[in-house]
């Protein structure tokens, strides 16, 4: 096992590795950026060093200072938590060139799942069913025009190189497609410095579906059971739910199949997300794998008892996984809202400031993620993200029972928060159901907007 661990990240995230660190006996060190010197990640690692300026090109994803900071304070490994260089190969590859262990998948992995084409390529060939579209990425219009008169209209155009959203357009028809394709590329080649976009055919009404898994290099993999991730505003996560409400037995085991096969054909190592889209009929798609912890591993950890965090740290240290397949069993239900420092009344925009005054909830079945506190600055520089809220319960009536208590609970005074859009979801109807897709917000802003008119049976009673 390390001896010390570097986290090169900031926030509720590095608090957690922090968290995981002490209890298995690692010492840590934190890194920060001049704006976040009173944060908490800050405060209760073993050792700090300051990287840079506010701005995360000068601090958080400036490589060579952070790696700097881990050869200084003598750490062997860095954890590099979600967002930031996370998914960066070359970061990856310069951490092992250095001596230090990056903990997660190697960088050829990083930089062959980060390619989203690629990564279509490489399930494609394990058998993982994946969303109609090109075979990798297109070139061309002429080349998209081809594949989406094939595949059929609705299509997405999306980014090779990248996620959350950008680089990603809707076409409808062939005049759509030629605007779509080359605002797509642009985007992607100014949010993420690669151009290179790839089709896929529009899935309506979908779910999102997410399976969580663990690899080690001893040929031991599992996986943790799936998560919902429906609730979302342009692609952007709000509320995460574990199990699924639309997922049975059978279905799970299916997606677990999926996920393992194709994590274990590309050799896969450490913690990982397969990413899904479901139809209304329970046929599921692939569509990304992301190669790291993901913001919402509480809501499994909360139904299995399995600490991912503690997992992805043995792994890197060459450890074998400490449960087999036959070991993970889903209890009771587990949602996570995402409480960030936005205005859901000026269309979620950022509200960065000082928190004048804090609640944070407690009780039975409840978990908060979170490195704000009275007096704390949130600054504008980052994610707004300021904690995340986790409500367990022995079923989903009651885990949805535990997380209003929860939201009324949680107060904080002096910036916004999304806290009343959560409350506003999660005691609607539609939440309450289970009966929801990805098009959850926009119903629920507009209740009187169109429905899936596919049959669907109510899944207001399923629990684990």
């Amino acid at each position: 096992m390390f001896d010390k661990i570097l986290i090169a990240n900031r926030g509720e995230i590095a608090l957690r590795v922090i968290r995981a660190c002490k209890e298995m006996g690692v010492r840590t060190v934190a890194v920060y950026s001049e704006a976040d010197r009173d944060s908490l990640h800050v405060r209760f690692a073993d050792e700090i060093v300051c990287i840079g300026p506010p701005r995360a090109t000068e601090s958080y994803l400036n490589a060579p200072r952070i790696i700097s900071a881990a050869e200084v304070t003598g750490a062997e490994a860095i954890h590099p938590g979600y967002g930031f260089l996370a998914e960066n190969a070359d970061f990856a590859e310069a951490c092992e060139s250095c001596g230090l262990k990056f903990i997660g998948p190697g960088a050829d992995l990083i930089s062959k799942m980060g390619d989203k084409a690629a990564a279509r390529e490489a399930m494609l060939k394990a058998g993982v069913p994946v969303v109609p579209g090109s075979l990798g990425a297109v070139d061309s219009v002429e080349d998209a025009l081809s594949v989406a008169r094939e595949i059929g209209y609705p299509v997405m155009i999306k980014a090779s190189g990248g996620g959350g959203g950008k680089g990603m357009r809707l076409a409808r028809d062939d005049e759509e497609l030629g605007k779509a394709f080359e605002a797509a590329a642009g985007e992607a080649e100014a949010s993420f410095g690669n151009r290179e976009v790839y089709l896929e055919k529009l899935i309506q009404a979908p779910r999102h579906i997410e399976m969580q898994v663990l690899c080690d290099s001893m040929g031991g993999s599992v996986y943790l059971g799936e998560r919902d991730c429906s609730v979302q505003r342009k692609h952007q996560k709000l509320i995460e739910e574990a199990p699924s409400p639309a997922v049975d037995e059978e279905l799970r085991l299916k997606l677990g199949d999926a996920a393992i096969r194709g994590a274990v054909s590309v050799g896969y190592e450490n913690a990982g997300t397969v990413e899904f889209l479901m139809d209304s009929d329970g046929s599921f798609y692939f569509i990304e794998m992301n190669t790291r912890v993901q913001v919402e591993h509480c809501v499994t950890e909360m139904i299995t008892g399995i600490d991912i965090v503690r997992e992805q740290i043995r792994i890197a240290a060459g450890e074998p996984l400490s449960v087999t397949q036959k070991d993970v069993t889903i209890t009771g239900h587990a949602i996570e809202c995402r409480i960030n420092a936005e205005d859901p009344d000026r269309n979620f925009a950022p509200s960065p400031g000082t928190i004048e005054a804090i609640n944070i909830p407690g009780g039975p079945g409840i978990r908060v993620d979170t490195h704000a506190y009275a007096q704390y600055v949130i600054p504008a520089f980052y994610d707004s993200l300021i904690a995340k809220l986790v409500a367990y319960g022995p079923d989903r009536a009651r885990a949805v029972e535990r997380m209003l208590r929860a939201l009324d609970e949680f107060i904080v005074e002096g910036v916004h928060t999304t806290i009343p859009f959560h409350r506003k979801a999660v005691e609607s109807d539609l939440f309450r159901s289970g009966n929801f897709d990805t098009r959850f917000v926009d119903q629920l802003a507009n209740p009187e907007a169109p429905r899936n008119t596919a049959e669907k049976k109510d899944l207001s009673g399923v629990h684990t």
